[in-house]
């Protein structure tokens, strides 16, 4: 699946920070611009390429989440619903 799963994703058109889903999780395309006003939740360092959501492999700077399904998120992005990638 590896190589195939960072294809497909590359393939897909990225989300969109309008997307009403997104908005309404904060997501952002680069993670240092939160709301942290709105989104107390977020902390330095957390980004969508260390959430255990992030389908993305390797250095890719974008990649799936089945939160957004058929989009991309950025590596360096971020929403509300992240979650610490298990090491």
């Amino acid at each position: 699946m590896g190589a195939q799963s960072v294809a497909f994703s590359a393939d897909l058109p990225p989300l969109s920070p309008n997307d009403p889903m997104a908005a309404a999780l904060g997501y952002v395309e680069d993670a240092t611009t939160t709301d942290v006003a709105k989104f107390s939740r977020y902390k330095t360092g957390q980004e969508c390429a260390n959430c255990q959501l992030y389908l993305g492999e390797g250095d890719s700077e974008v990649g799936g989440c089945p939160l957004f399904a058929g989009k991309t998120v950025a590596a360096k992005g971020w929403c509300a619903s992240w979650v610490l990638k298990a090491s």
